[in-house]
């Protein structure tokens, strides 16, 4: 059997599946499908219902879950380490989600790979902070409704400087998963356009 190359699901809206290390990592369970494979990690960003469906991911025993509640404690931005993968959480707000209570995004980093999940937010002063640490991908929502609009979040992938930069949560969940329009209009050096249910292969 050939071993299956550590791989990025975009599931749609905010949701993705992320392969990695031999581990399953889901992010924001809420949208599309992909949600057959046993969890190793879950991680959800808060509570707003399009961002932490828990009850659609088959979860290990051994699972381990991390919400805003256990990522930020008060303040504090928290790193959880699982064997070869280390998740960092960080700051994502604004006014539709209050800093340090509502909201955190997520580094997923393994090997020489670190991929930013902004999570709900819009241009945050804690972003310059991400510049210089080799981004591979980067998640940007750009809805303008509940987070920023596609220009802030075309501002935040120059300041973020990611190999890759990405669109995601285009519109609100009401909606559907994906607007073409918005992640067309997303600019970046390096973009990197997905479609719901669409899978890149993770590269360092």
């Amino acid at each position: 059997m050939t071993e299956m190359k550590d791989n990025i699901l975009y599931q749609g809206h905010a949701s993705i599946r992320i392969c990695a290390k031999g581990k399953v990592i889901y992010v924001d369970p809420f949208a599309g499908a992909g949600y057959d494979l046993p969890a190793d990690i879950l991680l959800m960003s808060h509570e707003h219902p399009d961002h932490c469906d828990a009850d659609k991911v088959p979860q290990k025993d051994t699972c381990k879950i991390i919400s805003h509640h256990e990522a930020c404690i008060n303040g504090d931005y928290k790193q959880f380490c699982f064997d070869d993968i280390k998740i960092i959480t960080v700051p994502a707000y604004n006014k539709n989600h209050p800093k340090d209570v509502g909201c955190v995004g997520f580094l997923i980093c393994f090997d020489e790979v670190k991929i930013y999940v902004a999570a709900d937010t819009s241009y945050i002063e804690e972003m310059h902070q991400l510049t210089d640490l080799n981004i591979t991908y980067a998640f940007l929502p750009c809805d303008g409704y509940y987070n920023m609009d596609v220009d802030e979040a075309s501002l935040c992938a120059s300041i973020i400087n990611a190999q890759y930069s990405i669109p995601y949560h285009t519109c609100r969940f009401v909606d559907g998963d994906f607007c073409e329009q918005v992640a067309e209009k997303f600019s970046a050096k390096e973009k990197l356009l997905l479609h719901p249910m669409e899978t890149i292969v993770i590269i360092s």
